[in-house]
């Protein structure tokens, strides 16, 4: 059996900067967003979707997802984009972030169970707001419940 190190999160943003986050950033590029309905990437996506996001799926083997043109990596992607949300293993993570510093993203979100402290610290270096280990739907409906 492999041998797999999960790491927790040095840092991450208290509840006020996540809110800003969410409130400023409109255009997210959801990394690693499968096309089946049943998958966390995708119902996350399409949440997104619902509230008024405007979703960009990032999936090398896929063509569309919900209905939209799928790009291969955060690279390959045209016009500027306000927040990665990463679905992918913390082994690619370090990759996708020197995209991301590319790209200069605003905003790099892990999902849970996606954690890579000096990817992390690299992206914060380099002026991009990190979180770690959050699922970003629920974090947006803690900020929309009444």
């Amino acid at each position: 059996m492999q041998n797999i190190q999960c790491e927790l999160p040095d840092h991450n943003p208290l509840s006020p900067e996540i809110h800003d986050i969410l409130a400023r950033c409109k255009t997210i590029a959801v990394v690693g967003v499968s096309p089946k309905e049943a998958r966390d990437s995708n119902r996350v996506a399409r949440y997104l979707l619902e509230q008024g996001y405007e979703v960009i799926p990032v999936n090398p083997g896929q063509k569309k997802i919900l209905g939209k043109i799928c790009f291969r990596s955060i690279s390959d992607i045209p016009f500027a984009i306000d927040m990665a949300d990463l679905f992918v293993s913390p082994s690619r993570v370090a990759a996708v972030v020197d995209q991301c510093i590319d790209k200069a993203v605003d905003v790099i979100w892990m999902q849970p169970g996606v954690v890579h402290n000096a990817a992390g610290q690299k992206a914060r270096e380099a002026g991009i707001q990190v979180v770690m280990n959050k699922c970003i739907m629920q974090e947006h409906k803690k900020m929309t419940a009444p």
